[in-house]
Formats: structure tokens, C-alpha cells, sequence
């Protein structure tokens, strides 16, 4: 069996990294996915955006922390999670990418270089 997804898209948000009490950590941050057609009965460009979750850990996380923000292009690789959890009496779901590769598709600001 294969679990494994392919996105390429831009930040929703800076990323948000967690540091553990035994020094693990965690980055998670959204992606936007988009794409565009051409509606056959109007001719108007029409798009559609997906958000995705994306969770990165060990030396991804350390990376997306330190060279990621709001609006970064980003290549990534991982799989897909599923969850849930009650609060209130309401019980919510929530779909993640844990990553498994990622690379960085918008130059640095500092050098101009990608990372």
C-alpha cells in the first residue's frame, strides 16, 4: 500500500515551530494548492484553492522554521494523516501531511539563493 502525496504550493502562514521537553520538535504550518480552468459555457477563468496541513519534524522542522514564511513556495512529500479529537461535546477531524521531503521553491531574501 502507498500513502503518499505530492503538493506544491505557497504558505498560508508563518510557520509555528513546538519544542518538545526532551528537545524534539515540531513545525506545522498551511499550504495553498490552486488550479485554474477555463469554464466551456462562460469562457470565464475560473480557480480552485485547497488547503492543505502540513507537519514537519526532526531536521524538516528545524529547516521550515528557520527558512519558511507566509508566502514561501515550498515542494513537499509526506504522508497523509487522518485524526480526531472532542472538545465541547463536538468531535472534529483534522487531515495532516507528515513530511517526508521538502524543498524550498522561493530564492532567500538574504542571498537570492534557494535553499
Amino acid at each position: 500500500m502507498l500513502n503518499k502525496q505530492s503538493l506544491i504550493g505557497n504558505l498560508g502562514n508563518d510557520p509555528e515551530t513546538i519544542t518538545f521537553e526532551n528537545g524534539n520538535k515540531i513545525t506545522k504550518f498551511s499550504i495553498a494548492t490552486s488550479k485554474s480552468w477555463k469554464d466551456k459555457n462562460s469562457g470565464e477563468k475560473k480557480t480552485e484553492t485547497q488547503w492543505h496541513n502540513i507537519v514537519c519534524r526532526s531536521h524538516f522542522a528545524d529547516s521550515a522554521g528557520k527558512y519558511l514564511k507566509k508566502g514561501s513556495k515550498v515542494y513537499l512529500e509526506g504522508e497523509t494523516r487522518h485524526r480526531h479529537y472532542e472538545t465541547s461535546g463536538v468531535v472534529k477531524y483534522i487531515t495532516e501531511v507528515f513530511i517526508s521531503d521538502m524543498k524550498f521553491l522561493s530564492p532567500s531574501e538574504k542571498t537570492g539563493e534557494f535553499r
